[in-house]
């Protein structure tokens, strides 16, 4: 117990204040992000849209996730991570306000288009500050606090969720924007001087050292095999975000807010698990076997809903659904980190964030058809067998693609 302790308080040790400021701008966000998980229920309760049409526009969510991750790496190379992030930031409080405005299924997929190609622009200029800040021997428990701050504020959102959706949906709407105006302003006031500061240090360099070119992201082979098991690992976990919350409700038949609870409740078991995780992964495994077990347990943890969708199901599937994320996500942007350069890590991240991307737009709708059309158990069973053929993927291309290592 004392070992297991020492090993989970010496887990957050070392991060600099830059890092634990990055994570308190996404926990502030997250708590926020309320629409996401309960837009399939918002369309199709709400708005009276049928299950494939929601999944349609639920992929146009995924569209603008595919442009905001490549605009937002070609941006931040070009004029750094610090504006790019706070101006998705602002920029995406008024796309929210006006969500409610939209009726009809084609205005609905247009906003929602909008709105994350300026919110997922975010996505590689934060995780380009995550590597600028965070000590070379850090890089991937620095992800994993960004990633647990991202959980504990989807355990908060979801949860809170659930309740203002039970009185009206435009509440949602309006959180998200109040949360994305909060983390804006604190961003701006904590990273102001530190990115003047940052750009000075780097031009000093820039001035005493010859500056290399390195090769485009999109003409290296083995990070575009890479990157596409990560799309179809997205694939597999997103199901999340999408099928699950409309599984939970019309076959489970959990209402609103115990959907919210039970998504809280993922949130707070990685926040609780993730750093220690972690901290295991990266003294005993390595980043191979890493990646073999957190994706076949997100595989296992879908499959079992094929089988059994009684509430103790439910919670033990989710219990390994985290457990598998915390071994798969965090160590994702950690060997994308490791594959990229020093002057193209916004390239390489933002075609690592189109993997996920792509995964948002095939996920909706391809998970609802296949609900709708041969039911939710063959949908889940399916999953874990691709997931499990995934995870054996990762085992061989890791150590094909860098060298693998205990990180």
């Amino acid at each position: 117990m004392v070992k297991l302790i020492h090993l989970y308080t010496s887990s957050y040790k070392g991060l600099s204040k830059e890092s634990w400021m990055l994570a308190l701008v996404m926990l502030i966000n997250r708590s926020g992000s309320m629409v996401l998980p309960f837009l399939g229920v918002y369309m199709t309760a709400h708005l009276k849209f049928s299950i494939e049409n929601t999944g349609i526009v639920l992929s146009f969510f995924g569209i603008g996730s595919v442009i905001g991750s490549w605009l937002g790496g070609f941006i931040t190379d070009k004029i750094g991570e610090y504006k790019v992030q706070y101006l998705s930031l602002l920029l995406s409080v008024p796309l929210f306000c006006i969500i409610p405005l939209f009726k009809t299924e084609a205005g609905v997929a247009l906003i929602i288009l909008l709105q994350s190609i300026v919110s997922d622009s975010f996505r590689p200029a934060n995780s380009v500050a995550i590597t600028k800040y965070a000590k070379p021997e850090n890089i991937t428990r620095a992800f994993s606090l960004n990633r647990m701050a991202v959980n504990l504020g989807f355990s908060i959102g979801p949860a809170l969720g659930g309740i203002l959706s039970a009185i009206s949906y435009d509440f949602l709407f309006y959180s998200n924007a109040l949360a994305a105006l909060l983390a804006g302003l604190i961003y701006i006031w904590f990273f102001y001087k530190r990115n003047k500061l940052a750009k000075i240090k780097a031009k000093k360099v820039r001035e005493v050292m010859e500056i290399k070119k390195e090769n485009s992201p999109y003409s290296d082979g083995k990070f575009l095999i890479y990157c596409f098991f990560c799309m179809l690992f997205s694939i597999c976990f997103f199901q999340l975000f999408s099928t699950l919350t409309i599984f939970y409700k019309d076959t489970a038949h959990l209402s609103q807010q115990n959907i919210g609870y039970i998504l809280g409740y993922s949130g707070f078991l990685v926040v609780l698990l993730e750093m220690g995780l972690v901290q295991i992964a990266e003294k005993y495994f390595t980043l191979a076997r890493t990646m073999f077990l957190g994706t076949f347990i997100c595989g296992l943890s879908y499959a079992m809903l094929g089988f059994d969708h009684s509430i103790m199901t439910l919670v033990i599937s989710m219990s390994l659904l985290s457990a598998g994320e915390i071994w798969a996500l965090p160590f994702m942007s950690t060997i994308t980190a490791l594959r990229s350069g020093k002057n193209n890590k916004g390239a390489y991240m933002g075609l690592n964030g189109i993997s996920f991307s792509i995964a948002f737009i095939v996920t909706p709708y391809l998970g609802t058809l296949i609900a709708e059309k041969f039911g939710f158990n063959i949908l889940w069973i399916g999953t874990g067998i691709l997931a499990t053929i995934i995870a054996i993927g990762f085992y061989f291309i890791v150590p094909w693609m860098i060298t693998d290592k205990k990180v």
